[in-house]
């Protein structure tokens, strides 16, 4: 077999494998990004937003947060942690109603320490902790970030710009979150929701109810 013959199959051989290796990213493609968008869900939207509509950097992105945090095995509260938790939330709540802004920034705090002890990033890398979560509580780590860019601005003594409203929403949605981080490992979280008036899926505990404080008027906005 002559030299240009062998150089010809190697050639051939070479093309029908790069051929075969698109086809094959092309078919995974799809399915990748669907797997993503079913995971993230809104997050998966924001991701494509900031990356000013460019789904493969956003898939990119997403996929690498799947690849450090995927792995991680969320630490089980023992009944008189969450029951503390749980205590704390209930006095941040009440504390809306004349403090809503200083509620807010207590909502950000404990939202932190209830997330390290559940065995997410701790010790203030907020921004790890924030990807850890969004991978494994993608439908309501954005009320933590709502909550963070509050507590944030009254830390350095700015304004935030945020109404009496918009820190009720940021704690309704920073509650979702909460109700979550709760819940034993391998439950659905989804089940606790939190709706308009704050509190309304928050079951009775031991003997204490969670009031419904968010339809009160609010007078005072910190």
């Amino acid at each position: 077999m002559s030299t240009g013959l062998i150089i010809a199959l190697i050639v051939i051989v070479a093309l029908v494998v790069v051929v075969a290796a698109v086809v094959t990213l092309r078919a995974r493609g799809p399915r990748h990004g669907a797997g993503l968008k079913r995971r993230f869900g809104p997050e998966y939207d924001r991701a494509v937003a900031r990356h000013d509509g460019d789904t493969k950097a956003a898939e990119r992105e997403l996929a690498e947060r799947v690849q450090r945090h995927g792995a991680l095995r969320e630490r089980p509260l023992e009944p008189v942690e969450r029951e503390r938790y749980e205590v704390r939330w209930t006095a941040a709540q009440e504390r809306f109603v004349d403090a809503p802004r200083e509620a807010v920034v207590e909502a950000d705090r404990l939202l932190a320490e209830l997330a390290a002890a559940r065995g997410f990033p701790g010790d203030g890398h907020y921004e790890d902790q924030v990807a850890a979560l969004s991978v494994h509580h993608a439908h309501h780590v954005e009320g933590y970030r709502r909550v963070h860019r509050v507590a944030q601005a009254h830390a350095g003594g700015a304004y935030d710009g945020a109404g009496t409203e918009d820190l009720r929403e940021a704690m309704v949605e920073a509650r979702a979150l909460f109700d979550d981080l709760l819940q034993p490992s391998g439950h659905d979280g989804g089940r606790h929701r939190a709706h308009a008036d704050g509190d309304r899926t928050a079951p009775a505990r031991r003997g204490h109810h969670t009031p419904s404080l968010f339809h009160r008027r609010q007078t005072k906005e910190g």
